[in-house]
């Protein structure tokens, strides 16, 4: 009797959790659906990347700043994490441009504050469903110093772009000071032990100043069209 009990005790309670995790789905696809309503039309946009721990007298935070404000008056919207640290640079920087600044903000159990830099603001839950937005919609990755969070989303596109989940686009890395041991350790251990190919490289470009930033980004795109053909239309619907 006791083991039936038992039994149908983790029913009920393997029931609810079912029950819950079925619920989550449409909270899940209400994000993805917020995040195509808003970001549909803000191209083209470069996603912006970095330290949530940078200060804003950090040159870091400044060369960012700088970066968002170029690339916006150049008529790119900024993407960025909304955030403080380098995103809130990023934010910042786009806003005093001409074109949108927007923030892609996560929930953590460490709340996160958004900054207050952002003409679009989306709020996520989930990572996964965020890190679509920063891909789906960009038209160039920019990558400041940061940790484990900016080198996930650098994995992300790195690994989507070398699969053709996802069409080609500038990759840029700023600080050759900073990436150089990062950089080193892939040529000297990944392709050396073939997990990477060689050319694989080649889909990161490092610049230090603002300027040859956005001239990257522009030499990128000298030969190709800022939007997405037909074809990479279609890679990007199932990414």
């Amino acid at each position: 009797m006791t083991e039936i009990m038992g039994k149908r005790i983790e029913k009920r309670v393997a029931d609810a959790q079912l029950q819950r995790e079925s619920w989550r789905i449409f909270q899940i696809m209400a994000e993805f659906v917020e995040g195509f309503e808003k970001l549909c039309l803000i191209r083209p946009a470069v996603s912006m990347f970095g330290s949530a721990r940078t200060l804003p007298e950090d040159p870091w935070y400044v060369k960012a700043e700088e970066t968002a404000r170029l690339l916006s008056d150049a008529g790119f919207s900024v993407v960025s994490g909304g955030g403080g640290g380098i995103m809130e640079a990023a934010n910042k920087g786009a806003q005093s441009g001409r074109s949108p600044s927007i923030g892609v903000n996560i929930e953590l159990p460490q709340e996160q504050r958004p900054n207050t830099y952002q003409d679009i603001s989306l709020h996520f839950r989930h990572f996964f469903a965020r890190k679509v937005m920063f891909v789906k919609y960009a038209s160039a990755y920019v990558v400041l110093p940061g940790g484990f969070g900016t080198l996930d989303e650098l994995a992300e596109i790195l690994t989507l772009v070398q699969t053709g989940k996802t069409r080609r686009i500038p990759i840029v890395l700023v600080g050759s000071v900073f990436w150089s041991g990062l950089l080193d350790w892939m040529r000297d251990t990944l392709v050396a032990w073939g997990t990477i190919s060689a050319g694989d490289l080649d889909l990161m470009r490092v610049c230090d100043e603002p300027d040859d930033i956005v001239r990257a980004i522009f030499d990128h795109y000298e030969t190709r069209s800022l939007e997405p053909s037909e074809d990479e239309q279609e890679i990007l619907l199932e990414l």
